[in-house]
């Protein structure tokens, strides 16, 4: 059986509406007070305090890299892009700051609730989604650190054995094989660059 997602509870939620003085952000106010969100207009730039938001509606027609105190595809919260124009460039900028629902101008007595739920629910997904990517990378580059280590404990014979030694190294040190295979790298790192040092230092003399 197909799970249905739940409705959140979106009463008391902060919401900032970065749009000129329009009769958009009247439209946008009155059905967001409506749900029971906290409204906050401004323009032309976001206050720091915007940090803290549930969620930012933005202008998309005349909107700006440096209205954010953060970079482009980088909100901390989800974004609800305002559309009155749909030129190419306006759009490929909405879509660089990542934009998780849009409502097209000019904006009536409806749309602003699902675009809420819309928003949160493709913020939360693509937040899972880099969780997963971020965790995946430091896993393969766990595993790429497991493997220069059993080359440096090997060098070049049983890699079998290796490995066993690296595992035996965690045990005695009492930390995990990741954090041993580390250790090992950053110990033979070190024994590398001493004998540079070294041989600089001869060839010097």
């Amino acid at each position: 059986m197909t799970r249905t997602p739940r409705i959140p509870n979106l009463g008391g939620a902060k919401a900032f509406i970065l749009h000129r003085p329009h009769p958009t952000v009247q439209a946008i106010t009155r059905q967001l007070s409506a749900i029971g969100l906290i409204t906050l207009d401004c323009w032309p730039e976001l206050p720091p305090e915007a940090l803290a938001a549930d969620f930012v509606f933005f202008d998309a027609d005349l909107g700006f890299d440096e209205q954010f105190p953060w970079e482009p595809g980088e909100a901390p919260m989800p974004l609800v892009a305002l559309i009155g124009s749909e030129a190419p460039g306006r759009i490929e900028w909405a879509l660089s700051h990542k934009a998780d629902a849009q409502l097209l101008k000019p904006v009536g007595n409806a749309g602003v609730y699902s675009a809420l739920l819309i928003a949160r629910q493709s913020f939360e997904a693509r937040k899972h989604l880099a969780s997963e990517i971020a965790s995946l990378r430091q896993r393969v580059a766990e595993r790429q650190t497991i493997v220069r280590a059993v080359a440096a404990l090997s060098k070049g014979t049983d890699d079998d054995r290796a490995y066993a030694q690296l595992r035996s190294l965690a045990m005695s040190w009492q930390i995990s094989v990741e954090d041993a295979a580390r250790r090992i790298v950053a110990m033979t790192s070190e024994e590398v660059t001493g004998e540079e040092g070294g041989d600089d230092q001869s060839h010097h003399a």
